[in-house]
């Protein structure tokens, strides 16, 4: 276990600074107001896990251990984004469209109301 919370802190640590350094672009790139260095962020760890998830499926070399590291850790780290689809790939992969559908909307949809109260509940604050 602790082995375990060692490999996935390692890797959230690798991918925390690597989201970090990507979302800069976010104040130095421009494009119709989109943070693009955050939706970068988001592609690209989106990507990046379905790969990992496809070599997972495909190779004995992706021990346990190393998907802790990678997916959970280091893809964690970079952007909870890539674990929202690659939940939702492996829904779909299972014929699972309903759950699929509402996990997604229920997932932007709450989690946007939830931002928006979380930043509403601010201006209360003095």
């Amino acid at each position: 276990m602790i082995k375990n919370l060692l490999l996935i802190g390692a890797g959230g640590f690798i991918g925390s600074v690597a989201r970090y350094l990507l979302s800069r672009l976010n104040t130095r790139l421009d494009w119709l107001s989109i943070p693009v260095g955050t939706l970068l962020v988001n592609v690209l760890g989106s990507l990046l896990i379905g790969f990992l998830i496809g070599i997972s499926e495909k190779s004995p070399l992706m021990t346990f251990e190393l998907r802790m590291f990678l997916m959970v850790g280091l893809c964690g780290g970079f952007t909870t984004f890539s674990s929202f689809t690659g939940e939702n790939l492996m829904l779909m992969r299972n014929g699972q469209f309903l759950p699929l559908f509402l996990y997604t909307g229920l997932s932007i949809l709450l989690g946007f109301t939830a931002v928006y109260l979380g930043y509403m509940s601010t201006r209360l604050l003095n």
